[in-house]
């Protein structure tokens, strides 16, 4: 296997396909990224062309094969890493996609949610999935997908149409349709996965109204998957690791025991803490999640989901125009060394964990005739910091464990300011890893596990390394009183928007 130089992780994200190419040390060698449209057509609707979303991560697997002048031969595996909940509906003869990719952040089933949860279904589902009722997850998109396009429910009945979230749309366009799969990561965010018997609930599937014809075949997150056609790559290419994104970044920080805990800061904010093999039931509004399975084990975690956290700072770059790069926030908000009162709510998409309330809407409070860019730009990264602050604090009270470190990753972490005030908000280390590139660094890590590629997992967390560590400075009394108003702004945001009185009809 040595002519095998790398491992191909291919990271499906949000706004961007990436490729990387890793080596036998867990560097990067090679990258290709390309971003590709997201569709807003009604408010609070988000969706993606699911053909743009095949093309442009095949385009750059080739483009990181050229940058690194690699052919087949020198790719042992290949490893996926997906935006989660992202629901695709395609037809198994043609492998043509019934409508668009219905995105994780689109809210158009909250009224169905509500509905659910009048019917006394927040229990079942709950207990079964660790997950809560919201249109975050995939269950409910897909009902609508079968109930809005003419002869979906029919078809699927009859076993004609496949569903499946970003990991099976990629793996069953590189085998040319001859493996419809997921791992357990993927398929944990559905609401249609009891995550105890690691199995597809017939209960759920029934309370949902989903054919089990449209399901995937359930695997591990390193096994053998399939492999590509050979018309792609030039010879068939195995496919050995598939997680989500958060799951696999988790992976990729090497955060393999009980208490280890990483958030990642890209489009939303993620966070996991690995709880061991035993699921955690959340009081405090957060999921219980599959984290991994290798072989016959099974690692899980807690999560809090962030929907706004780089969204944020892309929305001061494209919606108020005060940047040009996303990059410039660091230096806009260091202008200025506070916010001066000024509060963001960055509920754009409502408010994720541990809130949980779809119909909260972004706000600014507390802006006075001296408010400037700066001050906004620098209320925008307290309010990310803010929000992981939130959920550290839930995520510690479920599992009981007091977290030493936050192993931080994505694109935001590059801003040293918000690190700095991450770390001053949260009272402890924040830690970012020498090879920030996490999630599709997990991918290839799951990957490469089943061919040997890696000898185990001492092996890949012996190749974990600090790049900087952010130390608190900041006093107890001010870190209360910081949250203390936090928590007024958004009770405020949320009295401004509350529920409709007739949501649940």
């Amino acid at each position: 296997m040595r002519e095998h130089r790398f491992i191909l992780a291919l990271d499906q994200g949000t706004t961007s396909s990436r490729a990387i190419l890793f080596d036998r040390d867990g560097i990067p060698v090679a990258t290709a990224q390309r971003e590709f449209a997201q569709h807003y057509p009604h408010p609070g609707w988000v969706e993606h062309d699911p053909r743009e979303i095949w093309q442009s991560q095949l385009d750059v697997a080739h483009e990181a094969m050229r940058i690194a002048q690699a052919s087949a031969v020198n790719i042992a595996a290949i490893g996926i890493a997906n935006q989660r909940e992202t629901t695709l509906l395609w037809d198994r003869a043609t492998g043509a996609p019934l409508g668009p990719a219905i995105v994780w952040q689109d809210r158009r089933t909250a009224s169905f949610c509500e509905r659910l949860a009048s019917r006394g279904a927040s229990g079942l589902i709950r207990e079964r999935t660790g997950l809560l009722i919201d249109p975050y997850f995939s269950a409910t998109k897909l009902a609508w997908l079968l109930d809005s396009v003419p002869g979906a429910r029919d078809r699927a009945r009859r076993g004609e149409l496949a569903f499946g979230t970003v990991d099976s749309w990629l793996v069953w366009q590189l085998s040319g349709g001859r493996r419809h799969v997921t791992d357990l990561s993927n398929a944990a965010r559905t609401s249609l996965l009891n995550i105890h018997t690691l199995d597809w609930d017939d209960e759920l599937l029934a309370l949902f109204d989903i054919p089990r014809a449209l399901l995937a075949e359930l695997l591990p997150s390193s096994c053998r998957f399939g492999q590509t056609d050979a018309a792609l790559f030039g010879a068939p290419l195995p496919i050995t690791g598939i997680a989500g994104d958060q799951q696999a970044a988790t992976f990729g920080q090497a955060c393999v025991d009980a208490g280890m805990a990483k958030n990642t800061y890209g489009t939303g904010l993620f966070m996991l803490m690995n709880t061991g093999e035993q699921p955690v039931a959340s009081q405090h509004r957060l999921l219980g999640t599959v984290g991994w399975r290798l072989r016959e084990r099974t690692s899980y975690a807690l999560e809090g989901s962030v929907f706004m956290g780089g969204a944020t700072i892309q929305w001061l770059r494209d919606g108020l125009g005060i940047i040009e790069r996303a990059s410039d926030v660091e230096v806009l908000a260091a202008q200025c060394t506070s916010s001066e009162g000024v509060m963001m709510i960055p509920a754009f998409a409502g408010l994720g964990a541990p809130h949980w309330d779809p119909y909260t809407r972004g706000t600014l409070l507390g802006m006075t005739r001296g408010t400037g860019r700066a001050h906004i730009a620098r209320a925008a990264l307290d309010a990310i910091a803010l929000q992981t602050v939130d959920v550290l604090g839930a995520m510690e009270a479920d599992a009981g464990i007091s977290v030493s470190e936050l192993r931080v990753d994505g694109g935001a972490s590059q801003c040293d300011l918000l690190m700095q005030i991450q770390a001053d908000l949260l009272g402890r280390p924040v830690v970012r890893p020498a090879v920030t590139e996490t999630t599709a660094l997990g991918a290839a890590y799951l990957a490469g596990l089943e061919v040997g590629f890696w000898s185990g997992l001492d092996e890949i967390t012996q190749q974990w390394r600090a790049e900087r560590r952010f130390e608190p400075t900041m006093s107890q009394e001010e870190r209360a009183a910081r949250a203390g108003e936090w928590h007024q702004a958004i009770e405020c945001a949320r009295a401004w928007a509350p529920p409709p009185v007739n949501s649940s009809n």
